[in-house]
């Protein structure tokens, strides 16, 4: 049995960096990717600038130690990303005691497909 996740999209927020107190770093990113919207008959349609309508989601991805340094310095809202993980559910008591549920990518890999809108990213790892 497999659990593998492959998505490639544009990340619609800044990468939040940590470091959790065992010292393994984590870095989590937002990838959006979108897909045809379609009406009630299952069909896609036009929106109003004449162009087939979408139908964005919005994947939480985790990712660990030196993926986590190289996404956490290189990424930026707006880049093209293609990451390749396993989808992870958690479950949690919330402050009212109220069942609480979630679902996140943990990420093996992320290739950068675009470049990092803004800055100077000389040092930057080669995009393949």
């Amino acid at each position: 049995m497999t659990n593998l996740v492959i998505l490639t999209g544009r990340i619609a927020r800044d990468p939040e960096a940590r470091e959790t107190q065992g010292g393994t770093s984590v870095t989590g990113i937002t990838v959006v990717t979108d897909r045809p919207a379609r009406d009630k008959d299952g069909k896609t349609y036009k929106d109003e600038s004449g162009y087939t309508a979408k139908d964005s989601e919005f994947h939480r991805v985790t990712c660990f130690n030196g993926l986590a340094k190289t996404v956490g310095q290189y990424c930026s809202k707006g880049q093209l990303v293609s990451v390749q993980g396993r989808v992870h559910y958690t479950q949690w008591e919330d402050q009212d005691g109220i069942k609480r549920y979630g679902c996140e990518i943990l990420a093996d890999k992320v290739d950068f497909l675009s470049r990092a809108s803004g800055g100077d990213n000389q040092d930057a790892p080669p995009i393949d």
